[in-house]
């Protein structure tokens, strides 16, 4: 009854979904800019980090580009309360990696956390659902208790990785001792300078023989 008074519709067109269907349309799935460098074997992404820290593996689901159906989705997923949008991606790409030897070695995933205020403000991280889904198909935990953000910042978007990497964006971690010694996965919504998803690696590594992995839903 409440699918025929409030028809699930594409986020991305606004069509009716089908019954198979679900956030997007078939028609939609196949016009996204796709990325996924765990299958093409580029190291394009990892390349970002290169001299910044030691990364295993990095991958991302699409390529973001403005004015278009990805920045349609990240917008609806982070400020439209649109937060299945996060476990769709997640489902997506946890099917992938379980089935890729290179992430196949991953014992925990850890999101890129939120402010505590801005978490209130929203009312979820909007990287929770993607990490989550990726932890179930890789069958390992899901920890938010380990990275904290321990200071508030604006949007990120316009600035230069030096920039970003000398506001006040500052992370912790928690928990060391639970991560020694273990192959980690990094989650996050977008890849632009990369200069977060550093900031919370270097924190990461303080932690004895860890190996650090990252997988996004975009990147630019």
């Amino acid at each position: 009854m409440l699918n025929i008074l409030f028809p699930k519709v594409c986020v991305g067109c606004k069509k009716q979904l089908l019954k198979a269907e679900d956030i997007l349309c078939l028609e939609c799935i196949h016009s996204l800019p796709i990325a996924c460098f765990h299958k093409t074997g580029s190291e394009m992404l990892k390349n970002k980090f290169y001299g910044r820290f030691l990364l295993k593996n990095a991958t991302a689901l699409i390529y973001f580009q403005k004015r278009g159906l990805t920045q349609r989705l990240l917008h609806n997923l982070k400020y439209r309360k649109r937060e299945e949008i996060s476990a769709f991606f997640g489902k997506w790409l946890g099917a992938e990696l379980a089935e890729n030897n290179s992430y196949k070695e991953i014992e925990m995933v850890i999101p890129v956390p939120l402010h505590k205020q801005k978490l209130k403000k929203r009312g979820y991280n909007q990287v929770e659902g993607f990490g989550k889904e990726i932890a179930l198909a890789l069958n390992v935990p899901y920890r938010d208790d380990v990275l904290i953000k321990i200071s508030k910042t604006g949007s990120q978007a316009f600035k230069t990785r030096i920039l970003r990497f000398e506001t006040e964006e500052v992370f912790s971690i928690q928990n060391l001792d639970e991560i020694q010694n273990k192959h980690v996965l990094l989650v996050d919504d977008i890849i632009t300078t990369g200069a977060t998803l550093e900031k919370c690696a270097l924190q990461l590594l303080k932690g004895e023989n860890v190996s650090i992995s990252v997988a996004t839903i975009a990147t630019t």
